[in-house]
């Protein structure tokens, strides 16, 4: 995947978008909170994609396993695995191994180069569509040292560093008019925005012109005509384009929450709470990429049921790298650092788990 920041190139992205996603656009599913969710929209709801790399925990180098060839697909999508073939075995190869490595250290396991329970439960977990390593660099663990105390970051940049020029400083998004979305679901994403907003000198408005906004927002289906479709119930969530193209999609199939309220203790197991996913997206718009630090909403992956919108400081550090500090909010220490906004099923557990990838400029990714 090759990086092409000029107009021209995405105007093509754009162009070929519109064209051949209209067959894919559909009415999202959203919900108040997970008590609204009627119980007959639920069964057909639960099958991850990614479920079958359950069977594989245990699984070394050196072995030959039925699904292996599937989850070298897997970490190929994400950057850890080079294909020159064309294709995967099921042999668990040297590459593989080292995949697994930089996989475990990226998300701050144990790194075994074995897939042990804790590797393989991080794995199936929902995360976003950007990769984690772009052309074999990433820098989502490259331990930054900044000047706040002397504290060490891990956020990241898509390569060459896209961001949004000086000049532009008020951007512009829009809603693709075939999703008809409610006021309250609109709401959802000014929210989202208003948390990048709080840190930086940047401005969003929202406008109905879809077609000149600076970034372009859509619920879509499968494959909606960026070579990056979707997987289904869960899996990967969303994705977006770095500066200045900005595009972001979202995962049509999911059971979206809108508002936030989580039902303690709910049952259901694939929920996700849109402003969570939306916020971590604008963060690729805005042009970061995936971060190691767990509670960082750059990170790659969130758990279904979970509410996870205030920025670390590790995601504020990070952004202001690129634009700069919110001259009317210039401190770094604030509500989002001493009172993070998390709730959900898991309440105060690591399940608070954002991860993958670092996207790659035009080229689309899919949280």
């Amino acid at each position: 995947m090759n990086i092409h920041n000029n107009n021209f190139t995405s105007l093509l992205i754009f162009f070929f978008f519109f064209l051949f996603s209209s067959s894919t656009t559909a009415f999202p599913n959203f919900f108040p909170n997970i008590s609204s969710i009627p119980p007959s929209f639920l069964p057909n709801h639960t099958t991850n994609p990614w479920d079958t790399f359950n069977k594989l925990s245990g699984c070394r180098s050196g072995q030959k396993v039925d699904g292996i060839a599937k989850l070298k697909t897997y970490f190929h999508y994400f950057g850890y695995l080079a294909n020159t073939t064309g294709n995967f075995s099921d042999d668990f190869d040297d590459a593989l191994e080292a995949a697994v490595k930089n996989y475990q250290k990226n998300f701050n396991l144990n790194t075994t180069g074995e897939l042990d329970t804790s590797t393989v439960n991080q794995i199936l977990k929902p995360r976003c569509g950007v990769p984690d390593i772009v052309n074999g660099t990433t820098t989502m663990n490259s331990g930054k040292t900044t000047s706040f105390q002397h504290s060490v970051a891990h956020y990241s940049f898509f390569p060459g560093t896209p961001r949004w020029p000086s000049r532009r400083r008020d951007l512009t998004y829009a809603f693709d008019p075939r999703n008809e979305l409610s006021e309250d679901v609109k709401r959802v994403f000014a929210n989202a925005f208003s948390r990048w907003s709080e840190w930086t000198p940047l401005t969003f408005t929202n406008i109905s012109d879809y077609s000149s906004a600076d970034m372009k927002i859509g619920f879509y289906s499968g494959d909606h005509g960026d070579d990056e479709p979707f997987d289904g119930v869960l899996g990967t969530l969303a994705h977006a384009f770095a500066p200045p193209t900005g595009l972001l999609h979202l995962d049509n199939a999911e059971t979206w929450i809108i508002n936030d309220v989580f039902t303690s203790g709910s049952s259901s197991s694939t929920a996700m709470d849109l402003e969570s996913v939306a916020v971590h997206e604008i963060g690729h718009l805005l042009g970061l990429g995936h971060s190691s630090v767990e509670n960082a909403i750059m990170y790659p992956t969130i758990a279904s049921g979970v509410k996870k919108v205030e920025l670390d400081r590790d995601d504020v550090e990070g952004i202001q790298v690129l634009y700069g500090t919110n001259p009317e909010n210039n401190g770094t220490v604030g509500p989002s650092f001493g009172e993070r906004e998390m709730s959900g099923v898991a309440r105060g557990s690591i399940g608070l788990v954002w991860g993958v990838i670092l996207a790659v400029g035009l080229t689309i990714f899919v949280y």
